[in-house]
């Protein structure tokens, strides 16, 4: 393993991420609001200790499928441990564990938060916030292999690492074509919903703040009450429908863009994934009219469908208290963040194609049950997949559930009761944002005892990058061939 490169490249992404900073420090000087020196220390940190890394180590031409991993794992925990910086600094979240937690919240596109009230943050605070879900959205690593040539060589893996779901859909002949175009279709689809939102009624701070949250599917909002604190019928349809965009996988915009929508709406995945949530609403719908909810069937509809779509998308924004709503649908609603979006998406959750592959390779099993003689073939799209990708997927949701259950277990060793327990696991684990009880829509993660917060960053992370990436780094075997750095000095 080249730690050289390794290095270097960190490096880069930190130095990227101390110059991003000086976006938030523009916004608070531009308000006023006194933050601008947290930003300016931030930054500073980034630059001086990214440059640092990026001049003295030097980066090999290749990057294999070892060093993108480590890359991918270690750039999201550096990013989080800077983005956590103007938070302390500020004053506004002095503990550095609280911190870090908004961070990591923010970069996986979890929405989770520590702050009992959001408004109490500046402005430029509150954009960084949302900064940090657009930037984690597609990926920091993405958007690097956009525009920092150094990452062109051997980025292929870095895509493979960082692009959640199992396929990863190529694009360009080149990766950073790729990136450029995901890039492209994100910053697109972004800046319709600000228009659009702008058009409702909302300012252009809180539009550019919430469409960053809603293409990142991450949840931050700039108001303690979310999106419900607008009380707007038509800031919540313009966000349920760039919620269902984000869930989709990118690529099927830009072939649609291309004029390709009969081939890119003909697939599986994306059929299940609106049949799964278009029934949900319909369900919970009915859940909420049968226990007497909403009297209103428009107002029904119109919230019934705004958390369907938030949950199933990962998204996390609010606009009802669905804590108090019927078992039924809360059942639902905990079922709709294990799917998630599709692969491809900035969604969370094990995916809709994982799902899909796993009810096929169940009917294979029963068949062959019936029929031991039989050949059968699990086909998506009328193609066959390949044996590794089954194995990949079962493998993946074997190793979900044992996370899952240790940390579940951790969490409520602490103190903590069993809903509150399980459901801020499956929230973070999932990148969703809320759970139930003690971490309801309505509640937050600010009273969680700190080894609880430990481990539920710890699951945003590895949800986040899809747990094998996570999990090499605590591999000894995978470092056991790392050989020192190569600096800028070395022969």
């Amino acid at each position: 393993m080249k730690t050289g490169t390794i290095l270097a490249i960190l490096g880069w992404l930190l130095f990227f991420l101390g110059v991003i900073l000086l976006i938030p420090l523009i916004i608070s000087l531009v308000y006023d609001d006194g933050s601008w020196t947290a930003f300016l220390w931030s930054s500073l940190i980034g630059i001086t200790i990214g440059g640092a890394f990026a001049y003295i180590f030097r980066a090999e031409k290749e990057i294999n499928h070892r060093e993108g991993f480590a890359i991918v794992g270690l750039s999201w925990i550096l990013a989080a441990g800077l983005g956590a910086l103007p938070y302390v600094f500020s004053g506004k979240i002095p503990n550095f564990i609280d911190a870090y937690f908004e961070a990591m919240s923010g970069f996986t596109t979890t929405g989770s938060t520590i702050l009992k009230e959001v408004e109490v943050l500046s402005k430029s605070l509150l954009f960084w916030r949302a900064l940090t879900h657009w930037l984690g959205g597609m990926g920091i690593i993405i958007l690097s292999l956009a525009i920092l040539p150094i990452l062109g060589v051997g980025g292929m893996q870095l895509f493979k690492a960082e692009m959640p779901g199992p396929t990863k859909d190529k694009l360009a002949p080149r990766i950073q074509d790729t990136a450029r175009i995901l890039w492209g279709v994100y910053l697109l689809l972004t800046l319709l919903e600000i228009f659009f939102l702008m058009l409702s009624g909302m300012d252009l701070f809180d539009a550019t703040c919430h469409a960053f949250a809603t293409l990142a599917t991450g949840g931050f909002s700039t108001k303690t009450a979310s999106v419900g604190g607008y009380e707007s019928a038509t800031i919540d349809t313009i966000i349920i429908i760039f919620m269902i965009l984000a869930g989709m996988n990118f690529t099927l915009h830009y072939r649609i863009l291309q004029g390709k929508i009969i081939k890119s709406i003909k697939g599986e995945e994306l059929k299940l994934y609106l049949g799964v949530g278009f029934g949900a609403t319909v369900f919970i719908m009915l859940s909420n009219w049968w226990n007497g909810i909403y009297g209103d069937m428009l107002e029904n509809l119109r919230y019934s469908a705004f958390q369907t779509w938030s949950i199933l998308t990962t998204t996390g924004f609010g606009t009802a208290d669905f804590d108090q709503w019927a078992p039924s649908a809360k059942t639902i609603l905990v079922t709709l963040m294990f799917l998630g979006g599709m692969a491809g998406s900035t969604g969370g959750g094990i995916k809709h194609v994982r799902a899909l592959i796993f009810l096929k390779f169940t009917k294979v099993q029963i068949k062959k049950l019936i029929h031991p003689m039989s050949v059968e073939a699990i086909k998506l799209d009328g193609k066959k997949i390949p044996q590794d990708v089954v194995q990949s997927i079962l493998g993946f949701l074997s190793l979900y559930m044992v996370v899952g259950i240790v940390a579940t277990v951790v969490v409520t060793f602490s103190g903590i009761d069993l809903v509150t327990g399980c459901t801020s696991v499956i929230a973070t684990l999932n990148n969703i944002g809320p759970g139930l009880a003690g971490v309801g829509p309505a509640k937050n993660f600010a009273d969680l005892p700190y080894p609880a917060k430990v481990v539920l960053t710890f699951c945003m992370v590895a949800g986040r990058l899809e747990l094998y990436t996570i999990a090499l780094l605590f591999v000894p075997e995978y470092w056991r061939d790392a050989r020192p750095p190569k600096t800028r000095w070395s022969r």
